[in-house]
């Protein structure tokens, strides 16, 4: 269940509460009963490990290199 953090628009008092994801927001603040909303924060993002940069991809598949390394069949060799 995630956790919702809330202000009150009166005494900027902030709380926060779990609740269900269809549940309705908390529209008073339990500390002085005026209306309060949902405070959105933004989520920070960590890129760790390698695969971020172009150098760090790999080349090709190990598929693609087993076909380079098998002769064509259906093509005759040339004498």
């Amino acid at each position: 269940m995630p956790t919702y953090e809330y202000e009150c628009s009166l005494c900027h008092h902030h709380f926060e509460r779990k609740q269900n994801f269809d549940e309705e927001p908390v529209a008073m603040c339990p500390k002085c009963l005026g209306k309060s909303r949902r405070v959105l924060r933004s989520v920070p993002v960590i890129f760790k490990g390698s695969g971020f940069y172009i150098t760090d991809s790999r080349k090709g598949s190990d598929r693609e290199k087993a076909k380079e390394k098998k002769p064509d069949k259906s093509k005759p060799k040339e004498q």
